[in-house]
């Protein structure tokens, strides 16, 4: 009797342990969808998709990227704040979620609260681009000596306001006493779209979403926002050697899960990015993106999105830029 007892108990502890912490030993059991928070076609696009089909690869379910976009990316964020946190839904982010909090008077999410950081998916530097028929420059200088003949007179794009293409343009204001004209646009999508046509002169973007356009020769690099010159780009200078130094500005994309994602799937897709992100077809396209593969997940990652949220609010707050 003491044995049967026993092995009852046993069954009841398996069970147990089945209903709790083991409950996601399956995952994934059907499609997961990763929410990216900007119209298709913009920089996050060129790091989710592939992404997103090598996760599909690894896991053996669908892995399906939904475009959110509006409101410079707080509006898809807002939504996946809300998602249920069953491990099926994931949210593709970045440093304009970073940046959001010190240029929005009001979120309905709160990126360090709403959030669970899985892991930094790429780094690519922003690069300072014009388009070479409306402002046909070839370098910084002569960027500059235009800036100063026209004050207001010449306008860069930017995926919204309080993105980081817009803070990159500000801090590009402050460091050379220019005045540069604003123009936001519900994304980096439509941005490059607008730039490319000719509907404003230039962008600060991440080197991502703008190397195939640099290839192409619709737009032309003048300088990338890091220490180092692009392996991608190597005759495009830095901007420190394009005369602006102290000026280094990434667009980086991370991914995070709704607060309270069992911790168990949060750790399984963390080590599946890692995974991915060492294949060769995604180092190797990351780096024709202009960016080396990151190696930070969890906790570490949630440290820097922390540092990161603390250094825009100061550029904010220098630049002037009021909340909306």
């Amino acid at each position: 009797m003491k044995k049967v007892r026993l092995a009852y108990a046993a069954a009841l502890a398996l069970s147990a342990m089945a209903v709790s912490g083991g409950a996601h030993a399956a995952w994934p059991e059907r499609a997961i969808t990763i929410i990216v928070p900007f119209p298709a076609g913009g920089g996050t696009d060129t790091f989710a998709r592939p992404l997103a089909h090598q996760l599909g690869e690894q896991l053996g379910k669908s892995v399906v990227v939904d475009n959110k976009g509006g409101a410079g990316g707080t509006l898809g964020a807002g939504i996946a704040a809300r998602a249920t946190p069953d491990g099926y839904t994931f949210f593709m982010g970045g440093a304009h979620h970073v940046v959001a909090p010190s240029t929005y008077k009001k979120l309905n999410y709160d990126i360090q609260k709403d959030f669970v950081p899985v892991a930094l998916l790429a780094q690519p530097p922003q690069v300072i681009v014009v388009n070479p028929s409306k402002l046909p420059v070839n370098s910084v200088k002569e960027l500059l000596e235009k800036m100063k003949a026209n004050p207001g007179q010449i306008n860069f794009g930017s995926a919204g306001v309080g993105s980081t293409h817009h803070l990159a343009g500000e801090l590009f204001k402050i460091k050379n006493g220019v005045d540069v004209t604003h123009v936001p646009y519900q994304g980096a999508g439509p941005m490059l779209t607008g730039l490319i046509t000719g509907q404003v002169d230039m962008a600060f973007d991440g080197l991502g979403s703008s190397a195939s356009h640099i290839r192409a020769g619709s737009i032309r690099p003048l300088a990338v926002a890091s220490a180092q010159r692009s392996p991608t780009f190597p005759d495009v200078p830095t901007a420190a050697e394009a005369g602006v130094p102290d000026y280094e500005v990434s667009t980086w994309y991370a991914m995070w899960a709704p607060a309270g994602t069992p911790p168990d799937v949060v750790k399984k897709m963390s080590e599946e990015i890692t995974k991915a992100l060492n294949t060769p077809k995604i180092k190797d396209l990351w780096a024709s993106n202009g960016t080396a593969v990151p190696n930070m997940t969890g906790s570490d990652f949630g440290k820097f999105v922390d540092s990161e949220i603390k250094r825009w609010a100061a550029v904010v707050k220098q630049a002037g830029v009021e909340p909306q």
